[in-house]
């Protein structure tokens, strides 16, 4: 079990295990809160102080929210709105210790345009 928190530490993130990678989009969402994504089924994530502590942001295409801490204004995670159609959940990894998460390859998604995804050392 891995634990994070936001700066304040009002929000307390538990996940089973380090995610097998982490993911940095460039859609204009993620772009501006830079995150680092880890992904978890539904279920698997605990956030303690959710939800008396956090804000939702709904995006435009209302398939997800995006939760911040209502003190410090960390993003912690994004949730489905319909957790029957999307079986995930996103963590921003950046909460956690990245010592325990250096190893970890990051994989770039286009997500301001293509959708398709790569690793920095495939195009060096």
């Amino acid at each position: 079990m891995l634990t994070g928190s936001c700066h304040c530490g009002a929000l307390q993130i538990h996940v089973p295990k380090a995610p097998p990678e982490l993911s940095n989009c460039n859609c204009s969402v993620c772009r501006r809160v830079g995150a680092l994504w880890g992904y978890y089924k539904v279920g698997e994530v605990q956030v303690s102080g959710h939800p008396e502590h956090t804000d939702e942001y709904i995006q435009g295409d209302k398939t997800l929210r995006l939760l911040r801490c209502k003190t410090c204004g960390c993003v912690s995670h994004w949730e489905p709105l319909d957790p029957s159609r999307y079986k995930r959940m996103g963590v921003n990894m950046r909460n956690f210790d990245l010592d325990a998460l250096g190893h970890l390859r990051i994989r770039l998604v286009d997500g301001a345009d293509s959708w398709k995804s790569f690793y920095w050392e495939d195009i060096a």
